[in-house]
């Protein structure tokens, strides 16, 4: 392979330039190369093959800036989109590589790899009939297989989740009902329905969103089956085991212009009413992109909180 030496040297008044020029090189080329090492990498288009489901799964990862050349073993956040979303609209809408990049660099949060699979509309969870089994997906197949592809840590106490709109509301579905496998979690905007708002749900909308996961044809007070409470994060705190709940730490945070905000207020009323212990977040905002890019980095510090040693 061919070598390319440069050597330059100039005087002066008789004075060698070499410390200058060498200094200017270091500048001019070192420096840029540091700086682009300090960016983490997203990866798209990988692609799971899952028995349950039936199909392959795609997912999408950002890994740290220091993932290639060493030899650690991170924490992992599962970053959930929202309906109609997929695994890449964290990072084309929600900037979590940009902002993950510049909260890593000043410290404000650990390195740590982030996961966003694709969910569809499953509302990730297994349907009434159990056509589509995505709980029983994510948690049989996805999370093993990230952890044996990555170099992750596997206790509960480095594993968080997060999400918005529909992924808020799988965030709380897969902690209050596996809370033996997350450490924290940062629900935003979550998709929390009380009985009274599904009864009224126009028929129209249960048609095309809820049916498939419910069930077809129901009206009124028939929406409120078995399966259904089996999903709602408020039924399943009233009807579980509070000191189970308590082992995972929770961020919940709703825009007080969000449309679901009456539903996040129900959850924290409750919490508080079961000692849960849990923060409450209601800022300026709305059920938008901008109002979960400006918040994301505040639930990733929370949920980081849990990777640190006292």
């Amino acid at each position: 392979m061919a070598k390319l030496v440069l050597k330059l040297e100039f005087k002066t008044n008789g004075v060698s330039m070499k410390k200058d020029v060498f200094i200017l090189f270091v500048i001019l080329f070192v420096f840029p190369a540091f700086a682009q090492s300090s960016k983490g990498k997203i990866i798209e288009g990988i692609k799971i093959k899952s028995e349950i489901l039936g199909e392959d799964i795609r997912y999408t990862v950002y890994l740290p800036y220091d993932y290639d050349t060493s030899n650690k073993y991170y924490p992992v956040v599962y970053l959930l989109h929202g309906y109609t979303d997929n695994d890449m609209g964290w990072v084309q809408f929600g900037e979590i590589d940009r902002l993950a990049n510049d909260a890593i660099e000043s410290g404000e949060i650990t390195p740590m790899i982030i996961v966003m699979p694709d969910a569809g509309v499953s509302w990730y969870i297994n349907n009434f009939d159990n056509s589509v089994r995505y709980e029983d997906f994510f948690i049989k197949e996805f999370i093993p297989q990230v952890e044996r592809k990555y170099r992750v840590r596997t206790e509960k106490r480095y594993r968080g989740i997060a999400g918005l709109s529909m992924g808020g509301f799988g965030t709380l579905i897969y902690t209050l009902k596996h809370p033996d496998l997350f450490s924290a979690c940062a629900p935003f905007s979550a998709a929390i329905y009380t009985k009274e708002f599904v009864k009224n749900i126009s028929e129209s909308r249960w048609q095309k969103v809820e049916s498939v996961l419910y069930g077809p044809d129901l009206k009124g007070e028939e929406r409120i089956t078995d399966h259904w409470i089996s999903y709602n994060p408020l039924e399943i705190i009233k009807n579980g085991d509070a000191e189970k709940f308590k082992s995972v730490r929770y961020y919940i945070d709703c825009g007080d212009g969000d449309f679901l905000s009456e539903g996040n207020s129900e959850l924290h009323i409750l919490m508080t009413e079961k000692e849960i212990p849990h923060e409450y977040r209601v800022r300026d905002g709305k059920h938008n992109w901008t109002y979960w890019r400006t918040g994301i980095i505040d639930g990733l510090k929370f949920i980081g909180q849990s990777f640190h040693q006292e």
